[in-house]
């Protein structure tokens, strides 16, 4: 029996596409004890140094964000972190954001405010912001936010920085977003998040990080200097987390937190236009990414696209319906498995039961972007 073109295509995109799986599988499967295996103590570096080592700068960039720095910094305040600062750096903001800093200062002396007027060469370019917030922060330890987001726990600062010892210089974290019941867009960007936290954390416990998500990062400030900071891609809108760490990762130097408690999480868009926007910001970095990471990444879209598109195409037109029906259930089979246990890390294990719809819906919408930003790429970072 010779099988045709179709299923032959089919099985093919089908292999291409598990091997991804099982690439990811790393991750899926992997125990937090095995992720801190590489980590060291305080007291193997030098007994009784906690008020140096363990020191940490938490930076903010807030771009009128009054209303979740009312909401954020408590939080921060209220860790249970030996020894930190925040830094809030405050992007020009047309609110009132300037005097809920001023106001926490008066309160507490770790709040520090780097306050940023109009730069022509630089405008709207959150990395020349978050630079200054670095060189005005006292430690090396650096542990990075977004105004609207919120710690998991009083540990977050510990859980997220402590890893940063010996050749480790970058903590991946995962940041999720709030949950919404009843809202179908909330589960979608929910969902979104995690597959997209699986695949760049996957890529990171296998020692070839290409992004982090700036809503939970930390690096040192010796390792920024060393990679000349955002200099390379400082035109680029977008890229502070991703970008940065697509350039100064590599094999040793990138630890992840699995821990729970060290998860951030943030408001999400609740309308799908601001969705939309801010998913075209994010996808307009990725054409900067080393070519390596560029051509994995793409080579992964493909896989997906010819996966379902010859899917379709077997289940009409070939005679070989049973082989068919075999391959697809092998490949929801290992994807469901690998996902399954990666959500379980990630604390979205209820979204797994609707993998399969969702997949479909990010795929088309992922294409959909990519297309909308070749015609009008954004400009500014709102």
């Amino acid at each position: 029996m010779i099988l045709d073109l179709f299923v032959w295509f089919l099985a093919g995109f089908t292999i291409l596409n598990l091997g991804y799986y099982l690439y990811f599988s790393k991750f899926s499967f992997i125990t937090k004890s095995t992720c801190d295996r590489t980590s060291t103590t305080l007291s193997d570096i030098a007994p009784h140094a906690s008020e140096t080592i363990d020191a940490v700068s938490v930076i903010i960039c807030a771009k009128n964000e009054e209303e979740n720095l009312k909401r954020l910094l408590p939080l921060l305040l209220e860790q249970n972190h030996p020894n930190f600062e925040v830094v809030v750096v405050n992007d020009y903001s047309k609110d009132n954001t300037l005097e809920v800093i001023e106001s926490f200062m008066e309160k507490d002396s770790r709040v520090k405010l780097v306050d940023i007027v109009p730069n022509e060469s630089f405008w709207g370019n959150k990395k020349y912001a978050l630079t200054l917030g670095i060189k005005k922060a006292r430690n090396n330890k650096l542990l990075f936010t977004d105004a609207d987001c919120t710690p998991a726990s009083k540990s977050w600062i510990s859980e997220m920085t402590q890893q940063l010892v010996d050749k480790k210089t970058i903590v991946l974290g995962y940041s999720g977003y709030e949950k919404i019941k009843g809202s179908f867009l909330n589960a979608l960007i929910r969902f979104e998040t995690a597959i997209a936290a699986t695949q760049y954390l996957s890529y990171a416990v296998r020692g070839n990080a290409y992004m982090g998500v700036g809503r939970n990062l930390a690096y040192t400030a010796d390792q920024f200097y060393a990679s000349s900071g955002f200099m390379s891609h400082m035109k680029v809108l977008g890229g502070d987390d991703d970008l940065f760490v697509n350039e100064a990762a590599n094999r040793e130097n990138v630890a992840v937190s699995l821990n729970p408690d060290s998860f951030t999480y943030s408001v999400p868009k609740k309308s799908w236009n601001a969705w939309w926007k801010q998913k075209r910001r994010h996808i307009n970095t990725a054409g900067h990414y080393k070519w390596k990471h560029k051509i994995a990444l793409g080579l992964f879209f493909v896989s997906q696209i010819g996966f379902f598109a010859s899917a379709v195409v077997a289940g009409i037109f070939s005679p070989f319906w049973m082989i068919v029906l075999g391959i697809i259930v092998l490949r929801y089979l290992v994807t469901w498995l690998v996902i399954g246990y990666a959500f379980k890390k990630l604390q979205e294990s209820a979204l797994v039961w609707f993998y399969p719809f969702y997949e479909v819906i990010l795929l088309f919408s992922q294409g959909a972007l990519y297309f909308n930003n070749l015609v009008a790429p954004p400009r500014y970072w709102e």
